[in-house]
């Protein structure tokens, strides 16, 4: 485990940039960026995110560097803003210029959000979604949680409980399951986490369950998915949770129940391990990282789990962030600051996971 950097409030993203700089988003309201010389002191951007007071699920949360960036320098994020006691997120647009951000642009406004008065209950969990990531068509795909709202998952009027899908100017294409709809899948409750198998172009989201609160069901936190994702498909919420087996309902590769919490997936793409094609799931509760193998189905229409592995488990915290750099290495942000977990000495941290080098004890003195 590589410590790349220290002393970051609550990473929640991380996208790699052509020239080798990695932008890193801070909830609280900082872009960060990590050059080869490690993390730059001022941040990149600073925005007037929610307050801590709302206490939400919001704030600087997703970001994508544009597929087009060595010619346009575009930098997209995802942030959560309060306006009339109400909490909503917004997809941002910035240009990089002389290594800072200027023109700001709102490319896509007003995705849900819910009314939050600062220190109400019901501002603790808002389900804001807020995963970002070009896909490998150049679209822009941005997650939206129910926003507390369960039954707008199943409303197609509604953008809440949906993967929505972008041109890069906000715009909405036309071969959308819908041309005059973002909604690319519905049915989701809280989606945190987006990333594709570039060698298929198969999308994987990631989605927390419900608690026994607002279901009757014992066991606490459950219902946790890794869904593959279909066009225009549904994945259930709220009529469904976890593997439902219900009509009109796709089930999930994977359920977690109880609860991991899982945030950032990544498909493996690199050569260090031999585990190419796997999805890597960070958790945050359990703090681990799950591989995932998978293969196709027989009929080659889907996916299969042919395993699960718990990985780095209690090692460094919450795990918020998983990503496959350009450098073929995986990397991990933790989220020990975020008012749930137990902070160590210098969290939080950006890691590259590499290899552990052989040595001659090791490899039998040849």
């Amino acid at each position: 485990m590589e410590t790349l950097a220290s002393g970051l409030d609550t990473p929640w993203a991380m996208a790699f940039a052509p020239d080798g700089r990695i932008f890193v988003t801070e909830r609280p309201g900082r872009i960060r960026v990590i050059d080869r010389h490690g993390l730059r002191a001022a941040p990149w951007a600073e925005l007037p995110v929610v307050p801590p007071e709302y206490r939400s699920e919001g704030g600087l949360l997703g970001i994508a560097v544009a597929p087009d960036f060595d010619s346009t320098g575009h930098v997209y994020a995802v942030a959560t803003f309060a306006r009339d006691g109400r909490l909503a997120n917004r997809v941002l647009r910035f240009t990089d210029q002389d290594g800072v951000a200027v023109h700001e642009v709102v490319v896509i406004d007003g995705l849900p959000g819910v009314r939050a008065a600062p220190g109400s209950e019901h501002a603790i969990h808002t389900h804001v979604g807020g995963a970002l990531a070009f896909g490998p068509d150049g679209m822009l795909y941005v997650t939206a949680g129910d926003a507390t709202r369960p039954e707008a998952a199943q409303d197609p009027a509604s953008l809440a409980g949906k993967l929505l899908r972008y041109r890069p100017d906000g715009s909405i294409p036309a071969d959308n399951p819908d041309p005059k709809s973002p909604v690319y899948a519905s049915g989701l409750r809280n989606p945190q986490g987006l990333a594709w198998n570039i060698e298929t172009a198969d999308m994987f989201v990631t989605d927390h369950g419900p608690s026994e609160l607002s279901w009757e069901r014992s066991g606490g936190w459950f219902g946790d998915e890794l869904n593959a994702v279909v066009r225009g498909g549904n994945y259930g919420w709220p009529e469904v949770v976890g593997t439902g087996g219900q009509r009109g309902a796709l089930d999930p590769l994977v359920e977690w129940s109880p609860s991991v919490a899982p945030a950032g997936v990544t498909v493996y793409s690199g050569s260090h391990f031999p585990w190419r094609g796997n999805l890597l799931v960070a958790s945050l509760r359990g703090e681990r990282l799950w591989r995932i193998v998978v293969d196709r189905d027989e009929a080659g229409a889907g996916w299969n789990v042919a395993r699960r592995e718990p990985l780095l488990e209690g090692r460094v915290g919450r795990i918020r962030v998983v990503a496959m750099g350009p450098d073929g290495h995986l990397h991990l942000a933790t989220s020990n600051r975020d008012s749930r977990g137990k902070p160590r000495e210098g969290d939080d941290h950006i890691y590259r996971v590499v290899p552990r080098p052989q040595t001659a004890a090791a490899d039998g003195g040849h």
